[in-house]
């Protein structure tokens, strides 16, 4: 079985697991909207199932697709909804990334979108 992903107007609406036969049947409705997605694939890396550990094997399309996520048909990607508006996407792990690093002080932090800035949880 494999994992597909209903595309419409560029955006994920629905994730199954399905053979590729039966989607193509067209019971799922039309099969040139779901697209194959991997459930071992995230940033761009493929893991090894069960395991996080990277397999060596090609990554498919980016990031295993999410309700919500966008489908770039150009670059054959899924990545998720970006969280913050001043955060970019990072077009080698498809993974969105605050204009700030997060500190790594083994300290709590939150994302502060007025500021810009990382604030410190402290409850």
């Amino acid at each position: 079985m494999s994992h597909f992903a209903k595309v419409e107007n560029g955006i994920v609406t629905q994730v199954i697991v399905i053979e590729q036969d039966v989607l193509n049947t067209g019971l799922w409705g039309d099969p040139s909207l779901w697209i194959k997605t991997s459930y071992n694939t995230r940033a761009n890396v493929h893991y090894t199932p069960n395991t996080n550990t990277p397999s060596g094997q090609p990554a498919l399309r980016g990031n295993y697709a999410g309700i919500g996520y966008t489908y770039d048909k150009d670059r054959d990607v899924f990545y998720p909804p970006i969280p913050y508006p001043s955060w970019a996407i990072n077009q080698s792990t498809w993974t969105w990334e605050p204009p700030t690093p997060m500190p790594t002080d083994g300290k709590r932090y939150t994302w502060n979108e007025e500021s810009k800035t990382w604030d410190e949880v402290t409850s």
